[in-house]
């Protein structure tokens, strides 16, 4: 298992267009991919209903955790796609 932490930039947080974009990531690894917020909540990144009902703002703390036999490769992938905005 593996974490880490970011900060989401993106000026509305994390709406329909770059949820889509980061479960359609996490759809494709076979780890099982979530991530913590305020405080203990949680959501699965391969819903993109839990990803939504998790509203997150532009400058909230997300840890993203990947556990399984491509957690590397995951961490990698979505590392990208978080800190360069999710396609925004």
């Amino acid at each position: 298992m593996i974490k880490k932490k970011f900060v989401i930039n993106n000026p509305t947080g994390l709406h329909i267009r770059p949820a889509g974009v980061l479960c359609d990531c996490a759809m494709r690894y076979e780890s099982s991919i979530r991530f913590l917020y305020r405080e203990e909540s949680e959501a699965n990144v391969k819903s993109i209903l839990s990803v939504l009902g998790a509203c997150i703002r532009c400058g909230d703390e997300i840890e993203l955790i990947c556990d399984g036999s491509d957690e590397e490769k995951a961490m990698s992938e979505l590392t990208d796609l978080i800190e360069n905005g999710l396609g925004e």
